[in-house]
């Protein structure tokens, strides 16, 4: 297979690939890299449902997604889901249970990122809460649509070295808030529960995966300003030359995508269940600190997994 790496595009990963038959759900196609992702797998002859929370937005957005899936004879179809809400999570996810067609692939990419201290519609921290808890009541109440042999792709973050969950204080009730450890928490969780839905789902051969795109400019960023991201970017940096690493680069939307489709339509699902990626590839554990690729331990722990599952379970009132 074609080695891939953190310059390969979605067209890239997707060349010679036919999709015509397979069904995707994309969260997230009101911007960035969810656009991209349907984008890329419509073109390819996919049919993609989107989830977006804004769908006069999502709708202006995806203009492009829908010409590419004439192109392709792929479709593409919009759904309203409001993470931050779990009366919307549920409504979404019960009217696809009920419409009843199955889906190959689910990718999670909607999220938030270094958000103002504020609550979900349920109470949960903000970041946590639509992160994972949204996703987490969503694809396990939609698990059932996941063909055999099908795959849960969960967009994660490097951000996940910032924390590991805090199940004894989720929502920020006692500690200080920190925009950035809130993101770490939260996507520590994203990789958890894929670790923790692939072990439960593999035995019917669905497998899960979470990943890292890379460091984009999207709208993802919208609660940094210009100072904090130039702040942020220099600590990465300085981190990296301290362990003799690579100043850290941006990656274009296309880039940022493709280990999404790479890991849903690409990799082989036996090598990546379970695991985290970056650059389309299968990252190493991360021993050292100053490194900006790998993963931390934690965010692989299985215990760690099983642990938040109960919590999530015991958080938002619903037993799967």
């Amino acid at each position: 297979m074609t080695q891939f790496n953190a310059k390969s595009t979605t067209d890239d990963v997707l060349a010679g690939v036919d999709l015509s038959g397979k069904r995707f759900l994309v969260t997230g196609v009101s911007a960035g890299l969810g656009v991209e992702t349907a984008r890329a797998l419509v073109a390819h002859g996919a049919d993609v449902v989107g989830a977006a929370r804004d769908l006069t937005k999502a709708e202006a957005a995806t203009a492009v997604v829908r010409d590419a899936a004439a192109a392709a004879g792929g479709s593409f179809e919009l759904i309203q889901l409001d993470l931050a809400s779990l009366a919307s999570v549920r409504a979404a996810a019960d009217a696809l249970v009920a419409d009843g067609r199955p889906f190959d692939v689910v990718i999670t990419n909607a999220g938030v990122m270094a958000a103002p201290f504020g609550k979900t519609e349920d109470g949960f921290e903000t970041q946590f809460g639509t992160n994972h808890l949204g996703h987490f009541t969503f694809v396990n109440r939609i698990a059932s649509l996941i063909r055999d042999g099908g795959r849960l792709v969960s967009l994660a973050s490097s951000g996940h070295r910032f924390s590991n969950v805090d199940l004894e204080d989720p929502n920020f009730d006692r500690g200080d808030y920190e925009p950035w450890v809130a993101y770490g928490r939260s996507k520590t969780a994203n990789i958890l529960f894929a670790v923790e839905f692939d072990r439960r789902h593999k035995g019917r051969g669905v497998r899960a995966a979470a990943l890292h795109p890379g460091g984009i400019h999207t709208e993802l960023g919208r609660h940094l300003d210009e100072g904090a991201l130039e702040a942020l970017v220099e600590r990465i940096n300085a981190a990296a030359r301290e362990a003799g690493g690579e100043n850290f680069e941006f990656k274009s939307i296309p880039q940022g995508a493709a280990t999404s489709v790479w890991a849903a339509a690409v990799a082989d699902p036996e090598e990546i269940g379970g695991l985290y990626l970056e650059d389309c590839h299968v990252a190493k554990l991360a021993e050292n600190e100053g490194l900006r690729e790998g993963v931390r331990a934690y965010a692989l722990d299985p215990d760690n997994a099983k642990a938040l599952w109960a919590k999530s379970e015991e958080m938002v009132g619903e037993t799967f």
